[in-house]
């Protein structure tokens, strides 16, 4: 079955991305993006998401925050069961990036959002929501250079949700985001090379018939930083096998180049955040939460 969510996105306009730190493996100071090609590249991303059926909604960027096209780590955000969007805004591990929220929280709040916190202004446990993806009948949470194992039990208590964790341990997939990439309810592309061992072998239990990247098809590519809306993977770069595979499962691949971005070290699904997740459809509510890990 066709993922239900993944329609409707927020994102960031680029009026404001460079590269002034190094937070990440493939940042470089010397290396800056070309802001025409970069806001070029941002526009064809989001006619691309409304050619295929999604929609944007898009915040202005702050001037202080480089990074906060990267809106995948603005913040997780999903329906509740009562219908009310709800968003748990991000605890930035850096805080180079900490000022983000404080403009993406009001924005939201704006818009009909509720929103919540796991920590913030440097306490408490850190979130960064590139690390958490629905699938199956759970949360899965990426933890480890960026999202703390004590950010899941606060997940799973205050979202009535089984959070499953996978400790990443590659410096160059910091987010579970570039390892893994739901594609349908029983498909997704999986690099098992981001996660310990026990991480890796627990998540090629849960997908029932995983696309297994390389490690090199991951950093390379960022092929798994992908975003699926119905039967069409929009990609900024697809290897010949695994297109291949996605063709024989019946998507359709659109390449989307975005390479720009990739300077700061984030792709397609770094530059969108998906808010239309949905429990109790989505994803079953567990009264009162419930943890599990390897």
């Amino acid at each position: 079955m066709e993922l239900q969510w993944g329609r409707r996105y927020v994102m960031v306009e680029p009026t404001h991305f460079r590269v002034e730190y190094v937070i990440n493996p493939f940042m470089d100071p010397d290396d800056q993006p070309d802001p025409a090609r970069a806001m070029a590249q941002w526009r064809g991303l989001v006619a691309a998401i409304e050619r295929h059926g999604g929609t944007v909604e898009a915040l202005p960027q702050r001037e202080d925050a480089p990074d906060m096209v990267y809106a995948m780590n603005l913040g997780l955000g999903l329906v509740r069961e009562e219908g009310v969007p709800h968003v748990v805004m991000s605890h930035m591990r850096y805080d180079e990036r900490r000022m983000e929220t404080r403009s993406a929280q009001p924005w939201f709040a704006a818009r009909g959002f509720a929103t919540s916190y796991v920590g913030r202004d440097g306490v408490g446990a850190h979130l960064e929501a590139g690390d958490a993806f629905a699938f199956g009948d759970a949360l899965v949470v990426g933890y480890g250079p960026r999202t703390e194992e004590l950010a899941l039990k606060h997940l799973a208590t205050e979202l009535g949700l089984r959070v499953r964790g996978l400790r990443i341990t590659h410096p160059g997939m910091y987010h579970l985001d570039l390892a893994f990439c739901p594609l349908d309810d029983r498909r997704a592309l999986v690099c098992p090379a981001a996660l310990d061992e026990e991480s890796a072998a627990a998540l090629l239990e849960l997908v029932a018939e995983p696309l297994v990247l390389t490690e090199e098809e991951a950093l390379t590519t960022f092929c798994a930083n992908s975003i699926v809306l119905g039967r069409t993977v929009l990609m900024p770069a697809c290897p010949d096998r695994v297109r291949a595979q996605l063709e024989e499962w019946g998507f359709e691949v659109v390449l989307v180049d975005v390479s720009e971005f990739h300077k700061g070290g984030g792709s397609i699904r770094c530059l969108t955040n998906p808010v239309d997740v949905t429990v109790g459809r989505d994803l079953p509510a567990v009264p009162g939460g419930e943890v599990v890990l390897p």
